[in-house]
């Protein structure tokens, strides 16, 4: 049985790894920011002495888009600096590695799904710190995996799914911006995704995994909304009417390397 390391296992995706890997008869070893510390070398190297790992999945990361504009210093700490050494450790012990990354290394100018080829550019801090660390890891690692997702929501953490079902609850308007296109993902998809990478020894490089289909906020929110059968005033406003600390891509929708399913089947499955 093959033991698949989960960095960032008390995070949505770290969550949503550890019951597929299960499921699909791995050995899951979960490490959350209390059992690794990432940022820090030495720990590192000692938690992969200590234990037997045949596969990395780092999923750890310092995921605020917003608070990274002021929070620079530890954004790219723990996702390029902590990607570091993750990969460098791994390299050391002839283990592959597979390193989560965003749609927000791109700038969303192109105007079509982006292809894991295309230039990237972010145009944020957090998107800047996440493609360090795919840099980084291409560079320490060559037993590699970039795995880029986008719009990802699931069980066990904060998203754009469980956010609009609180406000809801909570408030008669709601006002969505409609003018920023992707591709809402299911987390579980995203890692089913992973798995196929891995079982069927795909070569390494950089990939991007995401439900099939792009949207704008707003009307990913409008179907959240007719699913659940939700009544609630919802009205489509720019990105100027409702500005946020860090910039967000225009349209950063990208082509799946892994065929999922339509993002509205996921959906509707999720909410279900």
């Amino acid at each position: 049985m093959k033991t698949i390391l989960i960095t960032g296992a008390d995070g949505m995706c770290g969550k949503a790894a550890a019951k597929v890997f299960v499921n699909a008869g791995y050995n899951v070893l979960k490490a959350g920011k209390a059992a690794l510390d990432i940022t820090d070398l030495n720990k590192v190297r000692d938690f992969f002495t200590q234990n037997k790992i045949d596969f990395v999945l780092h999923t750890a990361g310092y995921t605020k888009v917003d608070d990274a504009e002021s929070n620079q210093e530890m954004a790219f700490l723990v996702n390029a600096e902590g990607a570091k050494n993750i990969a460098i450790v791994s390299r050391e012990k002839a283990i592959p590695i597979i390193y989560v990354s965003t749609d927000y290394v791109f700038d969303g100018e192109k105007g079509s799904p982006y292809l894991a080829s295309d230039k990237t550019n972010p145009i944020n801090i957090y998107g800047a710190s996440k493609l360090a660390g795919e840099e980084i890891v291409k560079k320490e690692n060559p037993m590699h995996y970039i795995a880029r997702t986008s719009w990802l929501y699931g069980e066990g953490g904060k998203n754009f799914v469980s956010t609009m079902i609180f406000l809801a609850k909570n408030q008669k308007i709601i006002k969505v911006v409609n003018d920023q296109i992707g591709c809402p993902t299911l987390d579980y998809d995203f890692i089913e995704g992973l798995r196929n990478l891995i079982e069927r020894k795909s070569p390494f490089g950089t990939y991007q995994i995401c439900n099939d289909g792009y949207v704008s906020w707003f009307y990913f929110a409008k179907k959240i909304f007719e699913i659940l059968k939700i009544e609630v005033e919802l009205l489509p406003v720019t990105t100027e009417e409702f500005p946020r600390p860090a910039n967000r891509p225009k349209f950063s929708a990208m082509q799946s390397d892994i065929p999922l399913r339509n993002w509205e089947d996921a959906l509707r499955h999720y909410l279900s």
